[in-house]
């Protein structure tokens, strides 16, 4: 069983920046992918991010050249750094960490932007 926690969201104005951070309370969390998730109020929960155990990072158009995904396993822990937010960005956002058919997921946190 892997516990995430994510943290670092709250209210920011537009271009503005936020960094995210989801803790694992895995001893092999450097074996798993980690990816951002975000669900906006009314729509689909869509992939932002993805981290892979070997450190290969994938991302949403939307997001290409404002986020940056990095993951520090010594500490257990991926951050989302979001840079030149825009409001359609809010959302609550949650980390995943998969590996094979073991998926957990954080119970997200709230990220608004808005003047």
């Amino acid at each position: 069983q892997v516990q995430l926690v994510e943290s670092g969201g709250g209210l920011v104005q537009p271009g503005g920046s936020l960094r995210l951070s989801c803790a694992a309370s895995s001893s092999f969390f450097s074996l798993y992918y980690i990816r951002w998730y975000r669900q906006a109020p009314g729509k689909e929960r869509e992939l932002v991010a993805t981290i892979t155990s070997g450190g290969s990072t994938n991302y949403a158009e939307s997001v290409k050249g404002r986020f940056t995904i990095s993951r520090d396993n010594a500490k257990n822990t991926v951050d989302l750094q979001m840079n030149n937010l825009k409001p359609e960005d809010t959302a609550v956002y949650y980390c995943k960490a998969g590996l094979r058919d073991n998926v957990y997921w954080g119970q997200g946190t709230q990220v608004t932007v808005s003047s």
